[in-house]
């Protein structure tokens, strides 16, 4: 049996006991993890295909360890302006497997997930926007943008959740952050933002300026 299903923004044929790369989980190394947008079941000659996803599939996986890709150059170079620039990319990727692929029937797991990390973040929810409404009412909202890492959809996302300011950026976890944007397409590996962040609450913007010269989209190289 084999599935096609997605995975942190990109889709893999995998079967049973098969090791896969993917972008970084917000997942710690040896905990289990499914994923339920499969798109796809080949079981022999039947197979089924998702409209886009099939109801109740479900892949589970397990986190192996978190590692970095192989170095990617990329160079840039402007003709007759004397511009060039060097830049060294090593992605973070996760190394995951495939530890059963169910066709059907996998619903209450689904919506047991995916409520667990709801209810913990409504209990966070109350005390940072406790915090953070008077800054919001007094306009006072940080451009988290700034922070490398941060694009506009995370922003937006951070703000909903109460994360408005550079301050309560710096007060949140990492793994909190990931909660608030785990609905957020793509990879993304927060652990530098809240360090990001309090040197934005200081001022300290020569010393975030250092920091992240040796980011590589808000990640450690």
């Amino acid at each position: 049996m084999y599935a096609i299903v997605e995975i942190a923004g990109h889709q893999f044929k995998v079967e049973k006991d098969q090791k896969v790369f993917v972008n970084r989980l917000a997942t710690e190394e040896g905990e289990k993890v499914s994923f339920d947008n499969v798109l796809l079941i080949g079981d022999g000659n039947n197979v089924t295909v998702g409209a886009p996803a099939i109801d109740g599939a479900q892949v589970g996986a397990k986190v192996v360890k978190h590692l970095k890709g192989d170095k990617v150059i990329v160079f840039k170079k402007k003709r007759r302006k004397g511009y060039r620039v060097k830049n060294g990319h090593r992605q973070a990727l996760s190394e995951i497997v495939i530890e059963s692929i169910v066709a059907s029937g996998a619903k209450p797991a689904k919506k047991a997930e995916k409520a667990a990390p709801k209810k913990e973040t409504k209990k966070a929810e109350p005390k940072v926007e406790a915090k953070a409404a008077p800054k919001k009412a007094a306009g006072k909202a940080d451009d988290l943008k700034k922070i490398e890492g941060i694009g506009p959809k995370i922003a937006e996302t951070l703000i909903e959740a109460g994360i408005v300011t550079y301050a309560d950026l710096a007060k949140a976890k990492p793994e909190q952050i990931s909660e608030i944007i785990a609905d957020v397409r793509g990879s993304h590996v927060p652990d530098t933002w809240p360090k990001q962040a309090k040197l934005a609450a200081d001022g300290k913007w020569d010393e975030l300026k250092e920091l992240q010269d040796k980011l590589d989209g808000g990640i450690e190289k």
